[in-house]
């Protein structure tokens, strides 16, 4: 079935826009004519509607998806199939998807609450035998009031009776878990991975491991530890720094094994951000860690505590690695790391305590000693600066504004019908958004009224040319006429296709009403003269045919008619009349 403005699937849904494609299907806005309401209707591509293994993938879809009733997790509200391809009816959701929130950038409490929110999603579906097994910011919708909604179970599995392929890894690279990039067992701890990726990059902007392709990515995922995101956002902190590395780790024992934990210690780290360790960490070793603590109470007790000098290696202008491995390597702990903004480059170390010589602490007559812990002050950056408003200012105050802001500024000639030449339109990004400071922001400068080409559209239905003249900017006057087109169909449209014209400019379109109907009337009985003037009357034409007849009174008078009294026709339409012709 072709899937285009206007179609109407299985005599419900009316097709309105595409609005996303994916894989297996193509997800469009329709109306729900039965119920009057908006439905994202997702269609199975027409090459897999013809594979049993991905159709039934696409029923389980629809039915494992229907029971997970809960507020994060989209409606499914119907699924059928129509001519050669299937269909899955899900509720309409108004907002952005979490891409489009991550590229604009959110901050660590927008990030933290749209999280919770998925893993709410996740835990409920767990609870209920799904995985869903795809998770990443384009299956994450969130309204303007920050309510978020997870979408797509395309691919979860429901219960022991999966459906699999053999070799195929579904879901994205960046997102999948390391055992599920190996093809192995997946269970809730693969989704628990991919929350924790969703959340890495909310924080930082970008995902903890890139690469050229995705077996490169997987690669890193399966040997590598990704940087904490305070090094990259320092206003991270090191409880949620904790909890994020607690959710990526390699091994599926290690990470968190359900939603809910993975929620109390999001909650942890919000009540106290200095705070303790994961709950995943808080083990058996409890009790080592209380009877390590003893003894070296005990020893404190009982030591003779001396102050020794030592040299504490210089570390100041060096990489944060770099100057933690030195220390190390001199037999130094680190101890406070602080991060400040200034016009250093990131992670390179601003000021350390102690610098030069410092005391040790010794125990047992100096047998025993341990050097100071050296804090260390780390440069986050420049910092971030909210991109200031230049809208209606000259090119040249406008990029004086931006560079006084400590931005970059690139122009671009733009046209627009609000702003006289000269004047500056907005930014790329816009203002108020919060950037680098020192980042490139692109200022538009306007080129004046923009002209715009008329687009054909004729032989369009009324609705879908009125939608394609709006796409450029265009208005739309119409009018009805009669023609043998079918009704609604544009029939004329002035300005011509190819004319340019400004934008805001009205195109007059006529659209068909449709051939007019007239019913016949029954003649039969009528003298010639009065049937052939109701007929034509009528706007039909009259054709008449003698035939004798032995019946005096039918003489002159109509004896049959073709069509028939009642039956519509088409105005000019002819009508045949039969008159008698009486002989004895």
């Amino acid at each position: 079935m072709r899937m285009e403005e206007g179609t109407l699937v299985d005599g419900r849904y009316r097709i309105r826009s595409l609005i996303g494609s994916g894989g297996m299907a193509d997800v469009w806005l329709a109306d729900d004519l039965e119920l009057s309401r908006r439905v994202a209707l997702k269609v199975l591509h027409a090459q897999f509607a013809r594979d049993p293994q991905f159709v039934e993938r696409f029923r389980r879809e629809a039915e494992a998806a229907a029971k997970l009733q809960q507020v994060n997790i989209v409606p499914i509200y119907d699924r059928g199939q129509v001519e050669d391809t299937y269909y899955i009816a899900m509720a309409y959701l108004d907002g952005r998807t979490l891409r489009e929130l991550i590229n604009v950038g959110l901050t660590v409490d927008q990030s933290v609450a749209i999280v919770r929110q998925i893993l709410e999603a996740a835990g409920f579906a767990h609870r209920h035998g799904v995985i869903h097994r795809d998770l990443k910011p384009t299956n994450v919708i969130v309204d303007d009031s920050g309510r978020t909604t997870v979408t797509d179970f395309g691919i979860a599995r429901a219960g022991q009776d999966e459906i699999t392929e053999t070799g195929m890894v579904m879901g994205t690279a960046s997102y999948l878990s390391p055992e599920q990039a190996q093809g192995e067992t997946v269970g809730p701890t693969t989704d628990i991975y991919s929350v924790g990726v969703i959340l890495y990059e909310c924080l930082t902007g970008q995902v903890p491991f890139r690469g050229d392709t995705a077996v490169a990515v997987a690669l890193k995922q399966m040997s590598e530890t990704p940087e904490a995101p305070s090094v990259i956002n320092p206003a991270v902190s090191p409880a949620l720094d904790r909890v994020v590395m607690t959710a990526l780790m390699r091994d599926p024992a290690d990470r968190y094994q359900s939603a809910e934990s993975f929620i109390a210690d999001l909650d942890r780290a919000e009540r106290d951000p200095t705070g303790g360790s994961p709950a995943p960490e808080r083990h058996w070793w409890r009790w080592v860690a209380g009877a390590i603590a003893g003894l070296i109470a005990f020893i404190v007790i009982i030591g003779l505590l001396l102050q020794r000098d030592v040299d504490v290696p210089d570390v100041v202008g060096q990489n944060q690695d770099a100057a933690i491995e030195q220390l190390s390597r001199s037999g130094f702990e680190i101890g406070e790391i602080e991060r400040r903004q200034s016009s250093r480059a990131p992670n390179l170390v601003l000021d350390q305590d102690p610098r030069g010589q410092s005391g040790r602490d010794c125990f047992f007559l100096g047998y025993f000693c341990s050097n100071p812990k050296v804090d260390l002050t780390i440069s986050g950056g420049p910092g971030q600066v909210e991109i200031p408003d230049v809208v209606g200012l000259s090119a040249d105050d406008a990029e004086r504004k931006r560079e006084e802001a400590g931005l970059e500024v690139v122009t671009e000639n733009r046209a627009s019908d609000e702003q006289e030449e000269g004047r500056a339109i907005g930014t790329e990004p816009a203002a108020g958004e919060s950037v680098k400071r020192g980042s490139q922001v692109t200022l538009l400068i306007s080129s004046g009224q923009a002209q715009v080409t008329v687009p054909a559209v004729v032989g369009l239905t009324e609705e879908a040319a009125r939608q394609r003249l709006s796409a450029r900017g265009l208005e739309i006057d119409s009018s009805e006429v009669e023609s043998d087109r079918p009704a609604g169909e544009v029939v004329t449209q002035s300005p011509d296709a190819g004319q340019k014209v400004d934008r805001g400019s009205t195109v007059e379109v006529t659209v068909s009403s449709g051939e007019t109907q007239v019913s016949v009337p029954n003649t039969v009985g009528k003298l010639r003269g009065e049937a052939e003037s109701e007929i034509s009357g009528l706007g039909l034409v009259p054709n008449v045919v003698e035939r004798t007849t032995s019946i005096e009174p039918q003489d002159g008078r109509v004896i049959d008619q073709r069509p028939i009294g009642g039956r519509r026709v088409t105005s000019g339409s002819t009508v045949r009349l039969v008159v008698g012709v009486y002989q004895p």
